[in-house]
This record gives structure tokens, sequence and C-alpha cells, in this order.
């Protein structure tokens, strides 16, 4: 049985253009990598799932996920006929602006308005979004939790070493700082100044560009 919760701005009485969340209760078998599960207080992501039925015992999903406002990493196990609340997110294409301590600063594309996310809140994401970079931001009513990346981006290399001559073809690869303060490894031919494409699930580089 699935409950959603829809609420009315104007009929809580807040103000218009409020972001408000929307929950659904799925049952564990339907919940997938990626979901935003609300566990108590705390809001988990889904990193991994298994569906376990072990031989003529009850069936129970395994799963791996974070807590987006600690990041700490829980196992956790369900059991098949479980009832999981799930949170529905709101997203907003924002642009980033700048970098101010442990405050990332972005702008919504649509109404201007600027707003900050604290580092914890973007977890691994820091490493792929520079300046002027337009990002899907992820909410939770008015909180901040997350950001969709796409699939690759492309930063420009502020550091490497030369490539060596004559290394055997399992060392042909090396260190590369980029823009972001992220390090990959890279093959020999790419420079100082290259652009490069790097995966953003894995951190792998994958072309220069």
């Amino acid at each position: 049985m699935v409950a959603d919760l829809c609420y009315d701005p104007k009929i809580l009485g807040v103000p218009a253009g409020t972001v408000l969340m929307t929950m659904s209760s799925i049952q564990a078998t339907r919940l997938k990598k990626g979901m935003l599960v609300k566990m108590g207080e705390d809001l988990f992501r889904v990193l991994d799932l298994h569906h376990l039925t072990p031989g003529n015992k009850r069936g129970h999903v395994q799963a791996k996920m974070r807590n987006i406002r600690t990041s700490s990493l829980i196992d956790h196990k369900f059991r098949s006929e479980d009832d999981v609340e799930r949170a529905t997110l709101d997203e907003r294409d924002m642009q980033y602006l700048y970098k101010d301590g442990d405050s990332f600063h972005f702008m919504d594309t649509t109404s201007f308005e600027q707003l900050h996310v604290a580092a914890e809140a973007l977890g691994d994401a820091v490493n792929y979004i520079v300046p002027d970079a337009v990002i899907r931001l992820e909410f939770y009513g008015p909180e901040p939790v997350g950001v969709e990346l796409p699939s690759t981006v492309d930063l420009k290399v502020l550091d490497t070493v030369p490539g060596i001559k004559g290394a055997t073809a399992s060392a042909q690869v090396k260190p590369a700082r980029l823009e972001t303060g992220l390090v990959v490894q890279v093959p020999p031919f790419v420079n100082t100044g290259d652009t490069i494409r790097v995966n953003t699930d894995t951190g792998e580089y994958l072309s220069r560009v």
C-alpha cells in the first residue's frame, strides 16, 4: 500500500515558493540504488542492494546506505515484507558560483536566488564541480541534501609529472592533480594544462578532451 502525503503551502500557511517534502511508503523489495529513505530522524541514500532468499527461510534485502547528513555508512537488512519510508526530493538547476571556506555558493538559474551549501552535504561531488557549471541540487524540504552529477565532467590538469620513458605497460599511468583538487591516474601523454574527461561515479580518467 502506497501512502502519498502531498502538502499545499497555502493550507499550511507557509510562504509561496517554499519547497515541501513528499513522503511515500514502498515495499523493501522495490528499493533501488540512489533512492533516499527515512529511518527515524535520519535520511539515507541507498548505495547498493542485494535481494536474498536463503533456502526455505524468508527473503530479505541487504542494503548498504550512506547517512546524507553525517556521511557515515551502514549496512541494514530489511525483511521482504517491510515497508520503507521513501523521501522524494525536489530538484533545482543551480549555477555554482564560488567556494567560501567550507561553503559552496550557488544561484538558482530560474529565480536567481542565491544560497550556500555545506561541503558535507555535497560529499564527493565537490571534486567534480567548477565555477559557472550548472548542476542539479537536491532538496529535502528546504534543506539541500545532495547533488545530481552528470556521468562525466571535463576538468583541467593543474599539475602532473612528465611521462617516464621506457616504462613498462603496467606502469603507464601517473598521478595528476585537477583544478578541483581531485587526483586521478592518467596516461603518460597527459600534460599540465590539458583538459581530461573523468567518470564521476568512479573518479577514473576516461580520455583527453
